[in-house]
């Protein structure tokens, strides 16, 4: 989807500190091996912060960085991948009644760890139709967060999936169609549902397993998914097409962007392995890992709906995108779903000039 109309004008990130890989294998906690093999450095641990606080923490962030008003708000996008409260309570109200207030419409996106992009698209699309009928109004925005806190009794997050590590984040991103420092250009997705299976193993759709104790666990998931594909030959071929889409996905929303391959300053994907990275997202774009956010990825974790977002931050802050850079964001999550988006940097940000 084209968005040459959408601008970025705010961004928050709540971080916590990070717990390193050399005293998780000293603990106990992590394989030494995998810590050989992947090349991870640590990951952000948030402790008994709950991740709705994170999400607020970084929303006034990005309010605060930008000077906008809370209350000049039209939309409350709230992504997450893990638990976020009691069971029955959504956590977008927390943020509705301390900071955005009641006049705005808040909603969950439950898109797992492409919840962000998903937001994106659904942001981006209330906004552009906002200013359609604005007639001369005020510029709609858009609060979108993600936030989750891996620390829990069901979920270890240091064997949480095979190549990665779960870390603790939050971070929120203002959208508007009031011209900014940074333009969305597009976003979009794809899926290939035929792997949908990936993500849930054998595991039995009833009762849900958090309901009765049962930790979650990827990796078993994913052996039992590729344990199903040898034996039926289906798996594999939907990983072949899990490839082959994320190609087009990326061609199509550059495309989109009025952009090539070659005008891309840097990567942002998943904050996994070395390898996974590398393989499965730089090498197959044809591009240097050195382009990819990855160096700082593996000292965090991988942050749920956030890895994407909290990257961009931490280049803008260290300098490493400027005015007329870049930014393609590519992820990947259950369903399998696929997501893409082209940012283009037009000047500095307002906090880090």
């Amino acid at each position: 989807m084209r968005t040459p109309d959408v601008f970025i004008k705010g961004l928050g990130v709540f971080l916590p500190g990070t717990v390193t890989v050399e005293e998780a294998v000293e603990k106990g906690w992590y394989p030494a091996f995998e810590a050989e093999l992947h090349e991870l450095a640590g990951a952000a641990v948030a402790g008994a912060t709950p991740a709705p606080e994170m999400a607020l923490r970084a929303a006034r962030e990005a309010y605060e960085r930008c000077g906008h008003r809370p209350g000049d708000t039209d939309l409350l996008l709230y992504a997450d991948s893990w638990h976020q409260g009691p069971d029955g309570w959504q956590p977008q109200y927390h943020l509705q009644r301390h900071l955005v207030g009641d006049d705005v419409l808040a909603v969950e996106v439950r898109q797992g760890c492409n919840g962000m992009f998903g937001a994106l698209e659904l942001g981006a699309g209330y906004l552009r139709g906002r200013a359609a009928g604005a007639g001369g109004g005020r510029a709609a925005t858009a609060l979108l967060v993600a936030a989750d806190n891996f620390g829990t009794p069901m979920m270890d997050r240091w064997t949480m999936g095979p190549g990665y590590v779960a870390g603790d984040a939050a971070c929120a991103v203002l959208l508007t169609t009031e011209p900014s420092f940074a333009r969305l250009l597009a976003v979009g997705s794809a899926a290939v549902s035929e792997a949908e299976q990936m993500h849930r193993g054998a595991e039995p759709l009833f009762p849900p397993g958090p309901t009765t104790g049962r930790p979650l666990d990827f990796r078993a998931r994913n052996a039992e998914f590729k344990e199903a594909a040898l034996a039926d030959g289906v798996g594999t071929g939907a990983l072949v097409r899990v490839h082959g889409r994320t190609l087009e996905l990326v061609e199509r929303t550059l495309a989109e962007a009025g952009i090539g391959l070659g005008d891309v300053t840097r990567v942002a994907y998943m904050n996994y392995s070395r390898e996974i990275v590398e393989q499965r997202c730089m090498a197959a774009l044809g591009l240097p890992l050195e382009k990819s956010t990855w160096e700082f990825g593996r000292t965090v974790g991988h942050l749920g709906a956030g890895d994407q977002v909290v990257s961009l931050d931490h280049l803008l802050r260290t300098g490493e995108l400027g005015p007329g850079d870049h930014l393609l964001m590519l992820g990947v999550g259950p369903g399998v779903t696929l997501s893409c988006a082209v940012v283009r940097i037009l000047r500095s940000a307002p906090w880090c000039s």
